[in-house]
């Protein structure tokens, strides 16, 4: 059995699923974050999958543009969560309405 390009893209799909999930439906920032990777990780895997089929580099070249997108966000993202949850002292998403006016 040969793993084909529906495979890696059925998989990479059902990845998203997860992490669009976990976006809507937790509170936790940090639940929040890892789910965004979660979507980024399947794109990345559908890149790959498509750049590996069509025999093309182009694909996996913008898979490092979006891994180092990815690694600012959680560098970024984690310094937010430090610093409201020294000011709130939760790190829950009904919590924080410091933008309201």
């Amino acid at each position: 059995m040969e793993l084909t390009l529906n495979h890696y893209l059925i998989l990479s799909a059902i990845i998203f699923a997860i992490g669009v999930t976990g976006v809507l439906t937790r509170r936790n920032v940090l639940i929040i974050l890892m789910s965004v990777e979660l979507m980024l990780n399947s794109a990345n895997m559908t890149l790959i999958a498509f750049s590996h089929y069509l025999q093309n580099i182009d694909g996996m070249v913008f898979v490092f543009f979006t891994m180092t997108v990815a690694a600012a966000e959680v560098g970024i993202g984690l310094a937010i969560v430090v610093t409201m949850f020294r000011n709130k002292g939760t790190i829950d998403v009904g919590n924080f309405n410091l933008l309201k006016g």
